[in-house]
């Protein structure tokens, strides 16, 4: 290349040769041109290839550098393109464009304050520019944003939360802040699948990503995969050794396990009171995770149940139910429960729920008996009429008889008021019918089978049973 100038030598003219300065300054600028044309046709790659050469063959160039920042917000390499930009102010400080770059790089980012100077630093230089006044509103915008969510945060409100992140992410579409934030107020709201992939997308960019690896163990913790979640949290610790909550969850995780390992052992050396204990303790570790915490209210109620605790063991299978609608084992638990306290209804409502949503032979046969026991229950209890219990002998329900209708005989009660010989007559009667019942084989299993028993002709006033 050479300037139009001439030297001249005798009768020879010579073109002057350009400085090197010169020589890099139309080099580079040949690669601005290039990456210009590459821009315009969205091939930011390439772009990107020549504007680095221009700025290698000019490293002293503000606008190369503005260039290629804009070439790396395309590519939503917003971290490279803030370095770019901030050296661009730093070549040229009246760069508006470049200060206008830093600020979107920033808010991209989701670091409000610094984008708010950097635009104000645009209006300075051109007070009407329009882009810098709207970016401005948006900086502000963000800032009210994070402040409602760290707000929501304070009070337990995670949907709150989310629903702020997701209007941040949207001005501030790089900020892993808000992602990780989102993540773990949907960890903690149970919506693992949508927590565990805002975590593996960052992690998949930074895998060494400590708050990411927080949210990823966070979620497993919460599914009661406690052994791989302490795992993530010790992977976490190693990356930021001051992770707070990663050493909490870490803590909780390791008691949580240890304590409910613990009670299950009791539990099947028959130690059902060392069981319950240790089952109310571990409940005490961490009332967020819900899944685990479900279990061992089912855990207790079965221990309780050992311990004729049937009262507080359907308490129990409730709690275990309310954290989790879908716990077979605590409805069947539950069921048990109901059916050993003679509440049948309950317990028939119960294995419903359980057959509509596990269709096995098993559970028909444990709704069929409930719905056989509730039959039975509607009808008079003719053991309870005599006294006896379900399994008593022939001698047993012969005697329980002779006292029973000595004590309602209508003689005895002849003394009485009209009300009183009545009602007397009335438990006389009921007691020769429970006789007639359960002194006859055939009818006393008809009877315990819940079969109807009025077609049986005994019944008619009590003259021929007795």
């Amino acid at each position: 290349m050479f300037s139009t100038g001439a030297i001249r030598s005798q009768d020879c003219v010579y073109p002057t040769p350009l400085s090197q300065f010169q020589v890099k300054h139309t080099t580079a600028e040949g690669f601005k041109e290039q990456g210009n044309l590459f821009y315009s046709k969205k091939d930011y790659s390439e772009a990107f290839n020549y504007y680095t050469k221009a700025i290698d063959a000019s490293p002293k160039n503000a606008s190369y550098y503005g260039n290629r920042a804009a070439t790396l917000m395309m590519l939503c390499r917003f971290r490279e393109a803030l370095e770019d930009s901030q050296q661009a102010v730093r070549l040229d400080d009246c760069f508006m464009k470049g200060h206008l770059r830093e600020g979107k790089c920033h808010l991209s980012l989701g670091n409000a304050m610094a984008a708010s100077r950097c635009f104000q630093k645009v209006l300075e230089l051109e007070p009407s520019n329009r882009e810098a006044q709207q970016e401005n509103k948006n900086a502000t915008t963000l800032l009210e944003y994070e402040r409602m969510a760290d707000f929501g945060f304070e009070k337990r409100d995670f949907r709150k939360v989310v629903y702020c992140m997701d209007r941040a992410l949207a001005l501030a579409s790089a900020c892993h802040r808000f992602k990780i934030l989102k993540a773990e107020c949907l960890a903690l709201l149970g919506r693992y699948p949508e927590a565990q992939s805002v975590a593996s997308d960052i992690l998949r960019m930074d895998s060494t990503n400590a708050d990411a690896l927080y949210v990823r163990g966070l979620c497993l913790y919460y599914e009661d995969c406690i052994d791989k979640a302490v795992q993530f949290f010790v992977q976490a610790l190693r990356m930021a050794p001051d992770h707070e909550k990663a050493r909490l969850a870490c803590r909780n995780a390791k008691a949580l396990k240890a304590k409910k390992d613990e009670g299950n052992q009791a539990f099947k050396s028959s130690s059902y009171e060392a069981a319950y204990q240790l089952y109310t303790e571990a409940l005490t570790i961490d009332p967020n995770n819900i899944k685990t915490n479900a279990k061992l209210y089912c855990n207790r109620a079965t221990a309780g149940a050992k311990l004729k605790k049937l009262n507080q063991a359907i308490e129990d299978c409730t709690s275990a139910i309310k954290l989790d609608d879908t716990y077979i084992k605590a409805y069947l638990r539950r069921a048990q429960c109901y059916m050993d306290t003679e509440q049948y209804e309950e317990a028939v409502r119960d294995y419903e729920k359980v057959y509509q949503t596990e269709k096995t032979s098993d559970h028909k046969h444990l709704l069929k008996t409930a719905q056989m026991e509730l039959k039975k229950s509607k009808r008079k209890d003719y053991y309870k009429v005599l006294g006896v219990g379900k399994n008593a002998t022939e001698d047993e329900i012969k005697k329980a008889y002779r006292k029973r209708a000595l004590m309602h005989h209508p003689d005895r009660h002849s003394a009485a008021t009209p009300e009183v010989q009545k009602e007397e007559e009335k438990k006389f009667k009921e007691v020769g019918e429970a006789f007639t019942v359960l002194s006859d084989p055939k009818k006393k299993i008809r009877y315990d089978n819940g079969h109807d028993l009025e077609d049986d002709g005994c019944f008619d006033g009590g003259g021929k049973c007795f």
